[in-house]
């Protein structure tokens, strides 16, 4: 690495935000003041600049003017996770008593979120029978503060209908959030379709290596939150806790973000580091590369397994007989995402076999990396949901979701292929998860 890249400072030099090549590491509590006025002046939102690194860093500007630049949005907040973004991405625009409508194919946790976390501090969430237009404007009504999905669902697989979700949402004034940690702005940038936020998980794609949490919140700028006044007086009448402070008309088309920074991390903390910012503006500049190389993999692996009698089934939007094909062919030029899901013959215990038999295909719960990655739902990240709950967000005991990534071709059908064979012998099976198992030890 530069050494310039790698500086780091501790005091506050605006014109480095902006710096197209290096990307100094701001890693500093606080900044100092010119004067009392001036603190003032910042603490009471008149001013631009930072002072303290809980509400905003140099570093972390970049980062979310680079991912609000991808994204097409106007202004966007980086939080310490994905999850952080997604529940400040809510809180910003919910209140007790308020409800939030949401289609059934969701992360585990995010559904942890919906289902348990929210309704605790008032928020209603309604699941909708599927993720079709129709389902969710039956649920929205005078209470709703948005309408929520992910473009591409981890792990269903099914993609959204942003454009005609978005119609919905605004035929009742109301947001669209879209979750688009697995298609990327590389595949699909929900804003030109419609949406008003965008939600990602920057630990995954984005940042593509696996070691860097990190999530963001991007705000389009366009919803007119003043025409619905009387649904979100959060941002539409005076703030006490900032002195009367009204949003749409401090910080205009950029309200939202602006309350998502002045209040919920302000208030909440979830905070990311600069170096971790750091680390996912590294990642960001191979995105669009490395996307190339999950999607063609993916393709070269979903026909593999498609033609393999040692799988139930694939569930791969590529293929022109998936039922989600023509909203691929719509959102994602036809380029089906590198998350495929199969079924191991043999239901639950089969699956289990096939993951405890991988050796270069590694057994983790993230998403997005360089390598390729397995999860067994079931037993895992979809494990604290009732069987009705896993159905409906296209979780069966049998799932494997694959997350390809961009090793070469012939590894990675090779260790899809012995894993299968040990799954259809159990016996082999445990002896492979030990002999594998024996091998990560000796690396």
């Amino acid at each position: 690495m530069q050494q310039e890249t790698m500086a780091i400072h501790s005091g506050y030099e605006p014109e480095a935000t902006t710096r197209a090549v290096a990307v100094p590491i701001y890693q500093t509590v606080a900044y100092a003041f010119d004067s009392a006025e001036h603190g003032e002046a910042l603490f009471n939102l008149e001013a631009e600049g930072y002072r303290y690194s809980r509400i905003g860093n140099p570093t972390n500007a970049v980062l979310e003017r680079r991912v609000a630049a991808l994204e097409g949005g106007m202004e966007a907040l980086s939080a310490s996770s994905g999850q952080a973004a997604l529940n400040y991405a809510v809180l910003a625009i919910a209140q007790a008593g308020r409800n939030l409508v949401s289609v059934p194919q969701l992360y585990g946790t995010t559904h942890t979120l919906f289902a348990h976390v929210l309704p605790s501090l008032g928020i209603a969430v309604r699941f909708a029978e599927s993720d079709e237009p129709a389902a969710i404007a039956r649920l929205v009504d005078a209470d709703t503060c948005a309408v929520f999905c992910e473009s591409v669902g981890n792990p269903a697989g099914n993609i959204c209908d942003v454009e005609a979700l978005a119609a919905v949402a605004h035929d009742h004034g109301v947001p669209l959030i879209v979750d688009n940690t697995v298609a990327t702005p590389i595949l699909l940038r929900p804003i030109d379709y419609g949406a008003d936020i965008v939600v990602h998980s920057l630990t995954k794609f984005m940042g593509g290596h696996g070691t860097t949490l990190g999530g963001i919140v991007v705000d389009s700028g366009r919803f007119p939150w003043k025409k619905h006044a009387d649904r979100f007086p959060m941002l539409t009448r005076p703030d006490a806790s900032y002195h009367g402070l009204v949003y749409t008309d401090h910080f205009g088309p950029a309200a939202y973000i602006g309350r998502c920074r002045s209040v919920c991390q302000r208030t909440m903390g979830s905070v990311l580091s600069p170096l971790s910012a750091f680390l996912l503006l590294q990642g960001i500049e191979t995105v669009a590369l490395r996307v190339e190389r999950h999607v063609d993999n993916a393709r070269r692996v979903a026909e593999f397994l498609r033609n393999d009698p040692r799988a139930a089934w694939v569930n791969y939007a590529g293929f022109p007989d998936n039922p989600y094909h023509a909203l691929a062919r719509k959102y994602l030029a036809g380029r089906a995402c590198s998350l495929v899901t199969f079924g191991v013959r043999g239901g639950y215990h089969g699956g289990k076999r096939f993951y405890n038999a991988l050796r270069l295909v590694k057994r983790l719960v993230n998403l997005g990396d360089a390598k390729s990655l397995a999860c067994h739902p079931a037993s895992t990240t979809h494990r604290q949901m009732s069987p009705e709950e896993q159905c409906k967000a296209g979780v069966t005991p049998e799932t494997i979701r694959l997350s390809i990534g961009i090793e070469h071709i012939d590894d990675i059908i090779g260790d899809l292929d012995q894993a299968l064979d040990a799954a259809m012998a159990p016996g082999r099976g445990r002896l492979a998860a030990v002999r594998a198992g024996a091998a990560a030890g000796m690396r």
